[in-house]
């Protein structure tokens, strides 16, 4: 009898890493803060402060015919925003961003804004800004499509550290929680 020799060889891949690692991160973040810098140079200063890391965050009051509630806004660039005039200055970029009103009832609303900056190119500092305050969207909205959410639109000018802003007379509502 001959024995049968028989081998069988499993080619096993190792998977290669990244060459890079965390310092192949560094070029995208410079790539994203040069975009930053040529389409929304605003971005680094706003409301008189440094803001490198491209968001503003400030507390005020939303005074309305009901009451005063405290409001916390935190915003930050965003690609999207009105291409229509407003007050004769053309819009130089768009904002994102969250805010939190504090209610009567001592309950928190989540809110979530978006809107435009006018005339600020440079800095915010004399910009007009326009920006939409609507309830934050739940899964229920989302799974049924409804579109049913509250809104206010606030309109005004930075000076200096203070957005100062107003409804411009509309009256709208957000639905209390």
């Amino acid at each position: 009898m001959q024995r049968a020799s028989h081998s069988l060889s499993v080619g096993v891949q190792r998977k290669q890493r990244g060459r890079f690692g965390v310092f192949g991160l560094i070029p995208c973040l410079i790539a994203v803060y040069a975009v930053v810098v040529v389409l929304d140079p605003w971005a680094f200063h706003m409301g008189e402060r440094w803001t490198p890391l491209l968001y503003w965050t400030g507390t005020g009051k939303l005074v309305t015919n009901r009451g005063t509630y405290p409001l916390i806004v935190t915003l930050f660039p965003a690609s999207h925003f009105s291409h229509l005039h407003l007050d004769g200055l053309r819009p130089t970029g768009g904002i994102q961003g969250n805010a939190l009103l504090c209610t009567s009832r001592g309950m928190t609303q989540y809110l979530d804004l978006s809107g435009t900056i006018y005339g600020g190119w440079r800095s915010t500092d004399g910009a007009l800004m326009d920006f939409r305050l609507l309830d934050r969207r739940t899964a229920h909205d989302a799974l049924v499509g409804s579109n049913n959410r509250g809104y206010f639109d606030l309109y005004g000018y930075w000076q200096g550290p203070q957005l100062r802003m107003d409804g411009r007379g509309e009256s709208s509502e957000l639905p209390c929680g």
